[in-house]
């Protein structure tokens, strides 16, 4: 997950275009129930030095921080305990996919994310083995409720974006690299306000797609209201063809990026942290009150609306 997002970017017009696609296959159809099986629950230290402590996958179904039903998983940070400033972080929760993905395309049905003032949500793609090489996709992040999303990839030194691309978000910096202005990467940030937290909330959420070829990477979104939705998105088709999709939000072309090269097989990753390196850093910026640190400690009540719901998760080949 990227630590800082710098803004100042144009809206893209559309001078590069995407090349064309085939149509996928449904392979993987995670709905409820479906989710302890399709991933693993990550009980580790929050690389990102979060104020968490990511649970086990018994102990999130025993303190019912996971919860799942023929047709919902809900994933969420803990909103009852008062912490111990000494002791760990707030429980919550960071899994893994089983699986891994190169040339896909995966769609996540979300009824609601995590919101409130320290919560940094976050859906990505990556291998974390021998991290950054295998590359990173960010599809659905930010930070404190402060809209809209924003889409970024992180890689090794050498790929970079073009300023001017065909897509509906605005671009920030242009260099993927992790290792400028402190891992922030090459970002997007989306032109949808529904695209993230309260106002993505109020709408009933709705559905992020990301597409993975050998040439580019893209990344749209719809709101629950939204009429252009595609049919198949909306309805969880058995196959899906992204160029019927429209515009995307994000798009990062190899027009200076070698996808192959920088991109290996990814985990999908789903996780809550709690302040830490970026929603810690740009805390008091968003209007929040206090410090993050205290925030989290001590007002359980907070973190209420702290939550994930999956609707579903259905990833095509």
């Amino acid at each position: 997950m990227k630590r800082l997002f710098l803004s100042g970017a144009i809206v893209a017009v559309a001078t590069i275009a995407p090349a064309s696609a085939a149509t996928y296959s449904l392979v993987d159809n995670i709905v409820g129930r479906d989710f302890y099986n399709a991933f693993e629950w990550q009980n580790i230290w929050d690389p990102t030095n979060g104020r968490v402590n990511y649970v086990d996958q018994g102990t999130s179904q025993n303190l019912n921080l996971t919860y799942a039903s023929s047709d919902t998983f809900v994933l969420r940070t803990d909103f009852t305990s008062v912490l111990n400033p000494h002791g760990p972080g707030r429980n919550s929760v960071r899994i893994r996919s089983r699986k891994t993905y190169r040339k896909h395309v995966a769609v996540f049905d979300v009824r609601h994310m995590p919101q409130g003032c320290g919560t940094w949500p976050a859906i990505w793609e990556t291998k974390e083995d021998g991290w950054p090489s295998g590359g990173e996709v960010d599809i659905l992040e930010g930070v404190n409720d402060q809209g809209p999303n924003a889409a970024t990839l992180h890689t090794t030194a050498g790929c970079t974006m073009p300023q001017t691309r065909e897509q509906t978000g605005t671009s920030g910096q242009l260099d993927c690299n992790w290792e400028v202005n402190g891992n922030t990467g090459c970002g997007v940030r989306f032109a949808t306000q529904t695209s993230y937290g309260p106002a993505f909330n109020s709408v009933r959420g709705g559905w992020f797609a990301a597409e993975r070829t050998d040439t580019y990477i893209k990344v749209w979104f719809w709101d629950r209201n939204d009429p252009s939705v595609p049919g198949e998105i909306r309805n969880g088709a058995g196959n899906a063809n992204p160029d019927t999709w429209g515009i995307p939000a994000a798009y990062f072309p190899d027009t200076s990026c070698h996808i192959p090269r920088f991109f290996s097989e990814n985990n999908i990753i789903i996780n809550l942290t709690l302040c830490g390196d970026w929603a810690g850093a740009v805390y008091g910026q968003s209007g929040c009150p206090g410090t993050c640190i205290d925030h989290v400690n001590n007002n359980p009540a907070a973190f209420k609306d702290a939550y994930f719901d999956f609707a579903a998760i259905r990833v095509y080949q």
